[in-house]
């Protein structure tokens, strides 16, 4: 048991580093447009390369890296994000700040997808959901006080400080991996069999789910600042406020939801969306009176990371014995879910509709609930049958099909 804690905890600080990367730049865009003179739009396209990277590169590197020991594929991707971190902080012009962005880019959904996959097998399969989301609240802890911090530590001491912050951390999460993970022998599965897995039905309906139904949160969490100053009347100090109980809220609703999930992954992934819905739907009213927008974004900080565990949980055991090519592609849906929701949103809130952000967001949102459905319902019934009588769960575990 403690060793499968040990385990735990280092891919939970390994990912809470990576986590800090994605998203450190956005609030350091005025001093690294000033110091590389380019625009701060310029130097925001930082974010759009490694979220496309993330989208990208996470599938290709999990393919090529397919037939790798486990252990050693886990330290070569933490030493690639800190090449690329470092780049990144001795940079000396804005393409080379992209180069480095790119390269930690293409560590981080096949990192990820590295520690889900081994963090579920040092734990019973009963525990499934609790290991996802011990080893996601890494990066619910990097949006709560790795990002905000990166960003103080930046106006104090320069932006690449951060970063070189950063590329320390990495190698030091180089050595803790390396003392406490376990040895695994390569996988036996083949390329074909990944690309066979993710190929399937139930699989890409759970990757889709993953995009849609991330992209209705993206729609509001992306402009939710210009919402709670200019609908609800806050000031930008509370706003600040406000946004530390949204991460406080995604931390324990994360966390929440590994646990349901070990109960029942199809409840608890539907419960969630359903929950999203309605919370997003009401929004637009609750925006309007300070008391019940409080209540609003703590609700959705609640429910917000809460679809983590039991999206990935589904991917896993959907997957069988060829998990890392989906798992990592399913980390490369939430990206994408975020890139489309936070465009749908901005094309709403260039119409002058700010306020309504969230009734888009319910509708994507309720995609994804239709999707969890479809899922099921289309499923071959035998299996369904022998699912419906081996396991609780439901119907989701119907739409598994085996190799």
């Amino acid at each position: 048991m403690r060793k499968a804690f040990a385990t735990l905890a280092a891919l939970c600080v390994s990912v809470f580093v990576v986590g800090t990367s994605e998203y450190l730049i956005s609030g350091l865009l005025p001093q690294v447009g000033a110091d590389l003179k380019v625009s701060v739009g310029a130097a925001g396209q930082a974010v759009t390369v490694y979220a496309l990277g993330v989208v990208a590169g996470g599938p290709i590197v999990a393919t090529l890296t397919a037939r790798m020991p486990r252990k050693g594929l886990a330290l070569g991707l933490m030493l690639l994000f800190a090449a690329g971190s470092a780049i990144c902080a001795l940079a000396s012009s804005y393409e080379l700040l992209l180069v480095g962005r790119l390269v930690s880019s293409f560590s981080h959904a096949a990192f990820l997808a590295q520690a889900l996959v081994m963090a579920t097998g040092v734990v019973p399969p009963e525990k499934t959901g609790t290991a996802i989301s011990a080893v996601a609240s890494g990066f619910t802890v990097a949006t709560l006080l790795g990002v905000p911090l990166g960003a103080l530590l930046g106006e104090s001491a320069g932006w690449r400080t951060p970063f070189a912050v950063l590329t320390a951390l990495a190698l030091a999460g180089v050595v803790l991996l390396a003392a406490v993970l376990p040895k695994q022998p390569a996988p036996a599965t083949r390329l074909r069999d990944e690309i066979r897995v993710v190929t399937r039905r139930p699989v890409l309906l759970a990757i889709a789910t993953t995009a849609v139904g991330f992209s209705g949160v993206a729609v509001v969490f992306t402009y939710i600042a210009p919402l709670l100053t200019r609908v609800s009347g806050f000031s930008s100090t509370a706003v600040s406020g406000l946004l530390l109980t949204y991460g406080a809220g995604s931390f324990f609703g994360n966390l929440l939801a590994g646990r349901l999930t070990d109960k029942s992954m199809s409840a608890t992934v539907r419960g969630v969306f359903g929950g999203l819905t309605g919370v997003l739907v009401l929004i637009p009213f609750a925006a309007v009176w300070q008391p019940s927008a409080v209540a609003a974004v703590l609700v959705l900080g609640l429910l917000a990371t809460a679809t983590i565990a039991p999206l990935q949980g589904l991917i896993l055991r959907h997957a069988g014995d060829a998990p890392t090519l989906a798992v990592s592609a399913n980390v490369s849906a939430f990206n994408l879910g975020a890139a489309a929701g936070s465009a749908i949103g901005g094309l709403i809130v260039s119409a002058g509709a700010l306020r309504w952000t969230g009734l888009a967001g319910a509708v994507l949102s309720l995609a994804g609930l239709a999707l969890t459905y479809l899922g099921a319902t289309r499923a071959p019934l035998p299996a369904m049958r022998r699912a419906s009588s081996a396991s609780p769960d439901g119907l989701w575990e119907g739409g598994r099909i085996t190799p």
